[in-house]
């Protein structure tokens, strides 16, 4: 299995049509989950500012090759063509997401000089909206001063009113876990204060050795400043 996250900028009116009607996996050969979102930068305070024209998706595969017949013919593809796509394979994941059990609860060997992206993704408890932004905007604001060469680009991805998520980029494994654990900081302040008491009904840390991108976000593939693109790396 692997795992696939999409952006594209296709304007406030194509991004509303595609949020309304996620691709199902039923109806898409090789695809075991989805979601269409929003995005919104990270370190913007409580509520940042969503790009209502920038449009994302996550979603799970069974094969490349079931990725590329998707793109090849499903109709949402078109909409992500000119926008910017990395493929994954899952290293480890912290907690649960019910709809990707396949995820790797062992950590997979990664070298400490290994690009590597971080997914959260958390079905949020309506109860515990406040709270939670209020520990997420600390820790995104967190990460994005510590981390500066470090976190090569990120995003805050939503399906409002429960899915919320974030994408991160890190230049290498050494980079993230000096971040997540080289010292106290508002991240582990967020993580204990969920741990204490939930924010979500379900939620996933899931690191992933990305092997593939393709296209622009924001101009520029964050991808090439660590590998440089060659037939079996870059699509």
């Amino acid at each position: 299995m692997i795992v696939s996250v999409h952006l594209a900028d296709v304007g406030p009116r194509a991004a509303l049509k595609t949020l309304r009607k996620p691709p199902e996996p039923d109806a898409v050969a090789g695809l075991a989950y989805a979601e269409t979102v929003t995005t919104a930068p990270l370190g913007g305070g409580l509520l940042p500012a969503p790009r209502p024209g920038r449009v994302g998706m996550i979603a799970a595969w069974e094969s490349d090759e079931a990725l590329d017949e998707f793109g090849g013919s499903h109709p949402l593809a078109a909409t992500f063509a000119e926008g910017w796509e990395v493929r994954m394979r899952p290293l480890r994941v912290s907690g649960h997401w019910p709809e990707m059990p396949w995820l790797p609860e062992q950590p997979l060997p990664v070298d400490d000089e290994e690009p590597v992206v971080a997914l959260t993704l958390g079905r949020l408890r309506l109860a515990r909206a406040v709270p939670f932004l209020r520990s997420a905007a600390a820790a995104e604001a967190d990460a994005v001063a510590a981390a500066a060469g470090a976190m090569l680009a990120s995003t805050g991805l939503a399906r409002p009113p429960r899915l919320v998520s974030t994408f991160s980029i890190w230049r290498s494994m050494a980079a993230m876990r000096e971040y997540a654990y080289g010292k106290a900081g508002a991240h582990q302040a967020a993580v204990r204060n969920d741990r204490a008491r939930p924010f979500h009904h379900a939620s996933a840390f899931v690191r992933f050795r990305p092997y593939a991108s393709r296209g622009n976000w924001g101009g520029r593939d964050p991808l090439a400043a660590v590998y440089e693109p060659s037939p079996g790396l870059n699509l």
